[in-house]
């Protein structure tokens, strides 16, 4: 699983938020500037968060975002969930109708196994958790540069630096 690039860049715009005091609506052209994302892009990928309740909005002069929830009760599985729905290792885990040998094929279990171990993953680091987390701020206690959320990309676009193709991390 690669998660898409409008993923990345709301899992960096709440990040950014999550670093202002709670409630503080973010300027949409400070978000935009810190994290390199395009204004256009920034309101598409913002659209299913704050549809979820993890993010509001503010129209208007001096209008923009904020977050509607506390850092510390937003989990990236939260975020990526309401940017691309449930998460399924395999077509066999999303519908069971999908392969007559569910029942009886023990790569089934594997993949259920390795489909929990990474929603528990996911759903054990709050946004406050990974703030803390941030180099500059492990540091010296805040962000020198104000930019959060960076991820490093890998040779194949992977937002982990991780080749996801098999055999190939090993």
């Amino acid at each position: 699983m690669i998660i898409t690039r409008a993923t990345e860049y709301a899992i960096r715009a709440v990040l950014f938020m999550a670093a202002k005091p709670r409630e503080e609506i973010v300027l949409k052209k400070d978000i935009c500037r810190e994290q390199d994302i395009t204004p256009a892009f920034l309101t598409k990928v913002l659209q299913p968060l704050i549809k979820e309740g993890i993010v509001g909005s503010h129209r208007g002069v001096g209008g923009g975002f904020f977050l509607a929830k506390n850092p510390t009760d937003i989990t990236l599985l939260d975020v990526i969930r309401a940017e691309e729905g449930p998460i399924y290792l395999n077509l066999c885990l999303a519908d069971k109708t999908s392969c007559e040998r569910e029942s009886t094929c023990p790569v089934n279990r594997v993949w259920q196994k390795a489909r929990a171990g990474l929603v528990d993953v996911l759903g054990s680091y709050n946004f406050a958790q990974l703030l803390e987390m941030e180099p500059s701020r492990e540091n010296s206690g805040a962000s020198e540069t104000g930019k959060t959320g960076h991820f490093s990309h890998g040779p194949h676009g992977s937002a982990t630096g991780l080749d996801s193709r098999p055999g190939r991390n090993d």
